[in-house]
């Protein structure tokens, strides 16, 4: 039986990501756990290499925040930010193509017993419940009126969950718990401005996955986006943002076979991209 590995946080840098696929077994399957795209040196290189992947069936590519913000300025909604490194995808001949390709990839993805993420899961959704709410966005993305999404998807309110929310509304929250939250509180208030480690978050709020009683705690959940915890393992919990973009490293771990079959998994890390901001 083949391996499956979760990949960290590309961000859009080709070199690595060409040079961790050389270093996993040619047999292998990924999973990329979201920001496919954006601050790294070739976001285009990127996204073709992570397409050619997934249309050959080794691979596929979870959604990240930086991946709807490409959606976004595709679409006319959001102008580039000053570190922003998409515009080779908006010159690019197969601009369409990618972006079509981007809008038709899942938000989350789960074999029963482990659960794959770019962010976060609020400690009220169950498994079922997390790829419910996850396939809510992705049917708004695959839809016809998909650019309504994306024009209504900004915002930090609401920031708390409720099974009767509705509409945009709905949508923006599922869409932030999955590909921006690190900090919540206990009853899963969510907090989007704080970047700092396990032990510096904001007064009042702690790190979702430490939430007691969440009710995902029996799944084994992998996850990025959180480059300032590196490489993460707790009990249930695998955190592989290890800041490739910031001269830190991309990494990709072997997904257990279970949701308790955690330990002495494989893990494969290569040098990330030397940015010139970073801190």
């Amino acid at each position: 039986m083949s391996k499956i590995y979760a990949v960290g946080d590309i961000q859009g840098c080709a070199p690595s990501l060409k040079t961790l696929v050389k270093r996993l077994p040619k047999k292998s399957n990924l999973i990329f756990l979201g920001d496919l795209v954006n601050r790294g040196p070739d976001s285009l290189g990127a996204l073709r290499q992570l397409k050619s992947l997934q249309e050959s069936g080794r691979a596929e590519c979870i959604l990240g925040n930086h991946d709807l913000h490409l959606l976004a300025i595709d679409a006319g909604l959001r102008k580039t930010k000053g570190l922003d490194t998409v515009d080779s995808i908006l010159k690019a001949p197969d601009r369409a193509e990618l972006i079509h390709w981007i809008r038709n990839r899942p938000m989350a993805l789960s074999d029963g017993n482990v659960l794959t993420v770019h962010a976060g899961v609020l400690p009220q959704w169950d498994l079922q419940q997390t790829i419910e709410c996850a396939q809510e966005v992705e049917k708004a993305l695959r839809g016809k009126s998909y650019k309504n999404f994306l024009a209504n998807m900004y915002g930090n309110i609401p920031n708390k969950w409720s099974n009767s929310l509705k509409g945009n509304e709905r949508l923006r929250v599922i869409t932030n718990a999955l590909t921006r939250m690190r900090f919540c509180t206990s009853g899963g208030t969510m907090e989007f401005e704080s970047k700092e480690g396990l032990e510096n978050g904001p007064k009042g709020y702690i790190p979702w996955f430490t939430v007691p009683k969440r009710k995902t705690t029996g799944t084994l959940i992998y996850f990025g986006h959180w480059s300032t915890l590196g490489l993460l393992r707790r009990h249930n919990v695998i955190g592989l943002d290890t800041g490739c973009v910031w001269g830190g490293k991309l990494t990709a771990m072997e997904i257990a076979a279970t949701n308790k079959d955690s330990k002495g998994l494989e893990i494969i890390q290569v040098d990330g991209y030397d940015h010139p901001l970073r801190m």
